[in-house]
């Protein structure tokens, strides 16, 4: 299972206004349980701006942006030190990536980011990510690291996403406020009468709120990842999570990811058209198989690496459509070539498919 982790701050703080080293120590024992089971996981973590605050002494706030961005900036650095720390305890090695939306609304920036992540939990490094608040202004930002984690669970095609927060789940009410407030287990789809539950803003330390984990869920799901919120302070709740305990609130996924990712190929405007040979094409219309180098006469159009580009029988009608994983110029070179001599053409290797079944409809 391949599970996306968000830690908020306040989760991170144990209620104070610092980092709290032991809370930190007990999360990551429960990430390298988790990992020494077999699966692999994917960290969203807050809490740069409130280590950096915590490195100044605590200085005045003025809650500029320009304030933040300097606190993310010290921060950062120290926020993975300490992560990179509780990790060694655990034989556990750590990558940092800070992503923008940017990096989601570029195809070529998006693919990069993926095989950042791909390759990390390869080698069995853990990826923690963070938005990059000391540079992200404006349309730049994501805004909240729920949404982040609910993109990164896309990005990754995560099986499950796990939002650790301060808050036992969702409630009828807010808890604070209606003594009668019931725990909701499980919510089938985001409704506006869901949404009406969301309530204001998070505590002074972080950014989000109910809202922030609601439109999360909505993103997740929609995506086929179904995800669990679930309080932070209880005792190895990751591992009893994906071990399959009932905790929280969990929003159950709509369809499966494979299925959310070809409607949004089929969506896409084509940028391009290759056009196939005969065995290429039984391959991809009769037995759903990726299309290969070898099996591409001619390419049509220019594009990029991770472009929606038609898929033509060799009498001209279209087959399919899927994500090619080489730009026009790149794929014209290895066309009609064996897989193994990619490298050798061009110098690089994006894997021995020019399109793969997973990112491929057949029409």
């Amino acid at each position: 299972m391949r599970v996306v982790l968000k830690l908020g701050t306040s989760v991170l703080t144990g209620g104070t206004d610092r980092l709290h080293r032991p809370r930190l120590v007990e999360l990551m024992r429960g990430m390298a349980a988790v990992r020494a089971a077999g699966h692999e996981v994917v960290l969203v973590t807050s809490g740069a701006v409130l280590a950096g605050w915590e490195t100044l002494g605590f200085p005045p706030r003025d809650r500029t942006l320009a304030e933040k961005q300097l606190l993310a900036a010290v921060g950062q650095g120290r926020l993975m030190h300490l992560y990179a720390l509780m990790a060694e305890l655990y034989g556990v090695n750590v990558a940092q990536v800070l992503l923008t939306a940017d990096d989601f609304r570029d195809r070529t920036r998006y693919l990069n980011a993926r095989t950042t992540l791909e390759g990390c939990l390869t080698r069995g490094v853990l990826p923690i990510i963070n938005e990059n608040d000391a540079v992200a202004t404006g349309q730049l930002k994501l805004g909240d690291n729920d949404t982040l984690s609910a993109f990164v669970a896309n990005l990754v095609e995560a099986d499950l996403l796990v939002i650790l927060t301060d808050a036992p789940g969702l409630y009828t009410a807010d808890p604070r406020l209606d003594p009668h407030a019931t725990l909701i287990p499980v919510v089938e789809r985001v409704t506006p009468d869901i949404w009406a539950l969301a309530g204001g803003a998070g505590s002074h330390r972080g950014t989000g709120g109910m809202r922030t984990k609601i439109q999360a869920a909505e993103i997740a799901t929609r995506a086929g990842t179904p995800l669990v919120l679930a309080p932070g302070d209880l005792e190895g709740a990751l591992e009893r999570i994906v071990a399959g305990e009932a905790l929280g609130t969990r929003f159950l996924a709509h369809g499966t990811r494979l299925e959310a990712r070809k409607r949004w190929i089929l969506a896409e405007i084509a940028a391009g058209r290759v056009l196939l040979d005969e065995g290429a094409a039984q391959a991809v219309e009769g037995r759903g198989g990726s299309l290969l180098p070898a099996g591409i006469r001619a390419v049509e159009g220019d594009f990029e690496r991770g472009q929606t580009v038609r898929l033509l029988a060799p009498d001209g009608h279209e087959i399919g459509r899927g994500l090619t994983r080489y730009r026009s110029g790149d794929l014209a070179r290895i066309a009609g070539r064996h897989s193994r001599e990619i490298e050798g053409v061009l110098g690089f290797t994006y894997g021995p498919e020019a399109v793969h079944r997973d990112d491929l409809v057949r029409l």
